[in-house]
């Protein structure tokens, strides 16, 4: 799974992307624009309470990738370069400055959320469109040479996306067959990807975070489809990045925060594309593996190997809380906890499967 960073300059998107991935990012100076790379462990308590119980020599957590991009600027040429790099991404992170810095001035002179949205979305709908009326005039010569069917429903779609985003609505907001899903997959059309705004706020706003969308009159962002907003204060998060464990509770505690941003962000992330995880344990290694909603067990397999998937037998499934309290496999069949599952079972999040498999 892979999100990418975007905003506008100095709003706190390079800070977030080393807040996420613990991975220290300087700005290149040579290369502003430059894209960085980094892995962020997915936090999950399930791992580490099964881990005590287990004992595995190995914990393995799930993980997002993220990229962080260059600041949009007002040159579409240069933001056409940069956004490249998204477009093999599943989700993207819109980071919005709402909080105040004299030292470091916004852009735009004021700090506005609704206005710096609507700015980057504008950029995400340029590139679409540009690469729309592309194809939609080969599509057009093709057609002139000779008719087909398939060409014509591509025609059709691609000029139903042409007439959103000259409206100015991204392509997310809008319903598709699965047939037409299929037709633009190829296209990873920016503004199809689901939208995590993430508002990175000032400390003084850290004891209100839950009133924070209503504040800033953002209910309506909020509601849009495949759409996420998530309140974020950056200069906290970046120093209980550096801190163990129980000094962080501790300092959140003292601003109000129930859990940190980053948590709050991963998780609003696997909300936001419909994903779950299912665990393994064992010995060797207690772990999380990231499916998404609604999947099968047989597919699931696939996750963690493909022969597993192909030689699916039966896979025994408990829920992870009944075999904390159960203590161990034995333990949970004794009491009737585990299930025999057959490859149609829809797996549940926080399931614990040990798959059954010829070969």
């Amino acid at each position: 799974m892979q999100t990418g960073i975007i905003g506008l300059p100095q709003v706190g998107k390079t800070s977030l992307f080393r807040i996420l991935t613990r991975t220290r990012v300087e700005a290149s100076r040579g290369a502003p624009n430059q894209a960085h790379v980094g892995i962020a462990k997915v936090p999950d308590a399930r791992v580490a309470k099964l881990a005590e119980v287990f004992k595995p020599k190995k914990i393995t957590y799930a993980t997002i990738e993220y990229v962080d991009i260059g600041g949009l600027q007002k040159d579409r040429e240069k933001n056409s370069a940069s956004l490249v790099p998204l477009r093999e991404a599943d989700a993207l992170a819109h980071v919005v400055r709402l909080f105040e810095n004299p030292a470091v001035p916004h852009e735009a002179g004021t700090i506005d959320a609704l206005r710096d949205i609507v700015s980057v979305d504008i950029e995400l709908i340029l590139n679409d469109l540009e690469q729309t009326a592309k194809r939609i005039e080969r599509v057009e010569k093709d057609l002139k040479k000779k008719k087909d069917p398939q060409l014509e429903a591509e025609l059709a779609v691609l000029n139903r996306c042409r007439q959103a985003l000259e409206a100015e609505t991204p392509l997310r907001e809008l319903e598709f067959k699965p047939e037409e899903e299929k037709m633009l997959t190829g296209f990873m059309f920016l503004t199809r990807k689901p939208m995590l705004y993430v508002l990175n706020l000032s400390d003084d706003e850290a004891p209100e975070i839950d009133r924070v969308v209503e504040k800033y009159h953002l209910e309506k962002l909020a509601s849009k489809p495949q759409t996420a907003v998530v309140p974020f204060c950056g200069k906290i998060e970046a120093e209980l990045a550096e801190l163990d464990d129980a000094e962080a509770a501790e300092m959140m505690k003292a601003y109000g925060l129930a859990e940190s941003g980053r948590d709050r962000l991963i998780q609003a992330s696997y909300r936001l594309l419909g994903l779950i995880s299912f665990l393994t344990c064992g010995e060797p290694e207690c772990r999380a593996w990231t499916i998404e909603r609604g999947i099968t067990a047989q597919e699931a397999a696939g996750a963690i190997h493909s022969d597993i998937q192909k030689n699916f037998i039966k896979a025994d499934v408990v829920n992870w809380e009944d075999l904390l309290k159960a203590g161990s496999f034995a333990a949970a069949r004794e009491k009737a906890r585990v299930r025999l599952e057959g490859k149609d079972y829809v797996v549940e999040d926080g399931d614990v499967i040990l798959f059954r498999h010829s070969g």
